[in-house]
């Protein structure tokens, strides 16, 4: 589980929903990401990061 980027989604008041199409993903896929069963593609997690505005790359980092 990647439990940084859903408390830092969940920080900005994001549901899984509202922020898949913040992205341009499904919600599954997303939730696919915050689970950690899947890892985003570099243009995806750039994303992902300009969303939550945060600058590390610690938020996909499995916990």
């Amino acid at each position: 589980m990647r439990a940084k980027l859903q408390q830092i989604r969940e920080a900005y008041g994001f549901t899984q929903k509202t922020f898949s199409d913040a992205v341009g993903i499904s919600r599954s896929h997303y939730s696919q990401i915050e689970t950690g069963e899947k890892n985003p593609s570099l243009k995806l997690a750039i994303r992902i990061k300009e969303a939550l505005n945060h600058e590390g790359d610690d938020i996909f980092d499995d916990e």
